[in-house]
């Protein structure tokens, strides 16, 4: 990207659409993830989307081409998220099923604001060179974004389908256009394949729950029926089965695509139905703690996650803290306390799970990197590296998981021979990378540029820093007490001011961070809520109430943060009560 004249970087800039060229990259170490080789000193060459030339040796590159210098750089298949939710922000407010937020926020509100948010969080996902999405299920307003987003630059493909076909609907989402339908008799399944065809889904999926007193056969019936129009649709069936029975009876059905692990020890025959069907497995093994984290007020947030992940869900994850019903929020943190104690056990059923997919992966089954971002806690795009350390855990090598994390993902709509790989005749979905993830994942997150299909994106324009961003993520790093993100919005040279008072009373965020890591651990359940806020050109006005204090006590305060260059360079408190809480 440095490399690049400023006349093409202001034309990436200004160019939201794909478009035809041609790009080549030199002296670049490309990754090959079907033979799990890094093939140094390399030229790819790009045209019209497609990869045209892959050669070892240097390559005369043709007349108007962008050329990319990729020495010392290396050029991998743009990653595949294979499970996330668009109807789901990943914050506190995503599931109404799973907790009722309702006094704070009504769920409409939360439907209609993540919908909002669909350009934002696809440019979350491009920004982290994820180039691909599969929406494992939602209303049919995903059909809409499809259509909106199909030949966005800045947006991932998104691979979707719409409502789930399910043996239970929860009461919240009898809504009118609900992402998850109970279906009870095959001519409905039938019906409902049928309206989703119209629409050109990639896959249709099964929502596979069995409750105690219940058996997997008794919905067999629908699953077979399912899968039976489906495939007269040309289209592959995904199935949520956790359980080990109905997972192997969706896979007996035709299922392509297991969304989850199996939560349960697995057997051999398991195994066997899955690479004698070839069926792709997507292990999603970070969303259930997520969950339990959140309600427990645990949030395990990295400075990525504060950085990248969009900073209103973010901060929505303190927000039991303020919820009215006190005795509920109490109830869930609790109990998730308990369970986390548990999951942390020996032999608990993340283990089970690692377990399985190690099996799974040695055995030679097809395994997808999906972490079913949208739930409550799981973050769009920057949960991503989560899924992976914990597949990384889970006993798999670094090779392993950049082929679930490229190329596997394109086997479950048949489309291997298209994309998800560093070859030629396949599309150029490409992410050039400062350092080599096969050595260390972490040099996923060292993202220099993104290629979709051929057209060039600069990571660096994807997400600016606006003055509200960086004020709502200083806030949240405040609210989680992390000071290390806490401090990462300010400008090195920050100067703080007291309203009335010229003169700053600190001044350089290092002499911040003494004090404010001081206060995150004097009072580690303090919460600053934004009451009202007003932007205006550079500057972002806060009025805040500030609760968590000693003998509960609640402050009021109006917080003026500044911005230039990119960070926040004044702040200028003024709080009616006497306590120490800026």
């Amino acid at each position: 990207m440095k490399r690049l004249t400023l006349l093409v970087l202001l034309t990436w800039a200004c160019m939201p659409r794909l478009m035809a060229q041609v790009t080549v990259f030199e002296a670049v170490t490309y990754l090959d993830v079907e033979k799990g080789k890094a093939i140094a000193g390399a030229t790819v060459v790009v045209e019209d989307g497609i990869i045209t030339k892959v050669s070892r040796r240097s390559v005369q590159a043709p007349e108007g081409a962008t050329v990319i210098d990729g020495t010392g750089k290396f050029l991998i298949p743009g990653l595949v998220d294979s499970h996330i939710h668009m109807f789901q922000s990943g914050g506190l407010y995503a599931r109404p099923d799973a907790i009722d937020m309702s006094p704070l926020k009504p769920y409409e509100e939360e439907i209609a604001w993540v919908r909002a948010q669909a350009d934002d969080l696809f440019r979350r996902y491009m920004r982290q060179g994820i180039t691909t999405v599969m929406d494992v299920g939602g209303p049919f307003t995903n059909f809409d974004i499809k259509d909106e987003f199909e030949d966005v630059a800045t947006a991932p493909f998104y691979l979707t389908t719409g409502p789930l076909i399910s043996s239970y609907q929860p009461q919240a989402f009898e809504i009118e256009d609900p992402p998850i339908m109970l279906i009870q008799t095959p001519d409905a399944a039938r019906e409902l394949v049928s309206r989703q065809a119209e629409r050109n889904p990639d896959f249709i999926k099964i929502w596979y729950i069995v409750f105690p007193g219940s058996s997997a056969e008794a919905y067999l019936p629908v699953v077979e029926a399912t899968m039976d129009e489906a495939s007269k649709h040309g289209l592959p069936l995904a199935v949520h089965a956790t359980g080990l029975a109905e997972a192997k009876l969706a896979v007996k059905a035709g299922a392509k695509y297991l969304v989850h692990s199996v939560r349960e020890p697995i057997d051999q025959e398991f195994i066997d139905l899955l690479l004698e069907n070839e069926v792709v497995l997507d292990p999603t093994l970070i969303v259930s703690r997520k969950y339990s984290e959140t309600f427990a007020q645990a949030t395990d947030l990295t400075l990525t996650d504060f950085v990248w992940a969009n900073p209103y869900t973010v901060g929505s994850f303190k927000d039991l803290r303020i919820h009215p019903d006190t005795a509920m929020v109490n109830q869930y943190r609790t109990g998730s306390e308990a369970r986390l104690i548990q999951l942390d056990k020996e032999g608990s059923a993340e283990d089970i799970e690692a377990e399985n997919l190690k099996k799974l992966m040695d055995a030679g089954v097809m395994i997808a990197t999906g972490t079913d971002a949208g739930n409550i806690g799981t973050l769009h795009a920057t949960s991503y590296y989560q899924e992976l350390a914990a597949m990384q855990a889970s006993g798999l090598d670094n090779w392993q998981i950049l082929k679930a994390s490229t190329l596997t993902p394109a086997e479950i709509v048949s489309q291997a021979h298209l994309w998800g790989s560093i070859a030629e005749g396949k599309r150029a979905d490409l992410v050039l990378l400062e350092a080599n993830p096969s050595d260390d994942l972490e040099a996923l997150k060292q993202v220099d540029l993104v290629m979709k299909a051929g057209t060039l994106v600069d990571p660096d324009t994807l997400l600016p820093d606006t003055p509200e961003v960086l004020a709502q993520r200083q806030l949240n790093a405040y609210n989680e007490g992390d000071i290390d993100a806490f401090l990462e919005p300010y400008s090195d040279t920050v100067k703080i001011f007291r309203i009335p008072g010229s003169e700053p009373y600190m001044v350089g965020k290092e002499n911040m961070r003494p004090r404010y890591a001081n206060l995150f651990e004097r009072i580690p359940e303090l919460h600053c809520e934004v009451v009202e806020r007003m932007v205006v050109g550079n500057t972002v006005v806060d009025q805040e109430r500030l609760t968590g204090l000693p003998d509960g006590n609640v402050a009021h305060a109006i917080a003026i943060y500044k911005v230039a260059n990119g960070k926040i360079v004044e702040v200028h408190f003024w709080s009616p009560e006497p306590y120490d809480i800026e």
